[in-house]
């Protein structure tokens, strides 16, 4: 199983090159970019050939896909990304209905109809507020998934375990939709507040050998992307994940 590395996770720990070295050296076969990566392509370019990484997937926000359509697909095909995930929307953006959430997800099956021309798949990347309820008892994860039946999933699985659901329902309810994954890992209660509340994958309280033996047995994930949103060391964070992932 290749593994992959969100970028995002050592966008601390700079410079690039440091962490591309790094990553190749621990075993990671590709990485995962996000938008601070791409404000220098020609040196992510040579990041990437140096140390023989590749970048199957990228997260892309929805708005930049919308507005700036054109630069996007010229980074899409210049590193080869095959998958493309938007990964977030600001609280006070976020529709407070379902009638507007059937509405975005109307927006991410546009994005997604023209990348399909392109021959780039596209999905949605969950946090924990698509897990929230609404008045009416819905869920917008459901909303999103139902009313844009199109596009893909990538699962940000401790996000689900944070948002309050049991994420091996949501594996085996999307099994068709999940492509990617997220691999994180949440520390016990009232530990890593430093971090946010994360810690190693493999050290925490999910259940990685079950929950990985679900997405490769029950999904169509081709993404297995390891991620920490706030390592006390992305470095420490990156090797000792693999490691623990390798013994499950």
């Amino acid at each position: 199983m290749d593994l992959s590395f969100q970028l995002y996770s050592a966008r601390d720990f700079q410079p690039w090159s440091d962490v591309f070295a790094a990553l190749a050296k621990y075993g990671y076969a590709q990485v995962e970019g996000y938008g601070g990566v791409f404000e220098q392509p020609d040196e992510l370019a040579k990041w990437l050939s140096v140390n023989k990484l590749r970048m199957d997937s990228a997260h892309f926000g929805i708005e930049q896909l919308e507005n700036d359509y054109d630069q996007c697909v010229a980074l899409i095909k210049r590193f080869n990304i095959k998958r493309v995930f938007s990964p977030y929307l600001e609280e006070e953006k976020r529709p407070n209905d379902a009638a507007g959430w059937r509405a975005f997800a109307q927006r991410l099956s546009a994005v997604n109809e023209k990348l399909a021309a392109e021959n780039v798949a596209f999905g949605w990347h969950n946090h924990d507020f698509e897990f929230e309820k609404l008045g009416d008892g819905q869920m917008p994860m459901d909303i999103i998934l139902q009313s844009a039946p199109d596009i893909d999933w990538e699962a940000d699985i401790a996000w689900i375990h944070v948002g309050g659901e049991d994420p091996m329902n949501w594996i085996e309810k999307y099994a068709d939709r999940l492509t990617a994954i997220h691999v994180k890992d949440r520390a016990p209660e009232g530990e890593n507040i430093d971090q946010d509340g994360w810690c190693d994958v493999g050290d925490g309280v999910m259940d990685w050998m079950a929950l990985l033996d679900a997405v490769r047995t029950k999904t169509n994930a081709k993404i297995f992307c390891v991620e920490h949103d706030n390592p006390a060391d992305a470095f420490a964070f990156a090797q000792n994940s693999i490691n623990n992932i390798r013994k499950l």
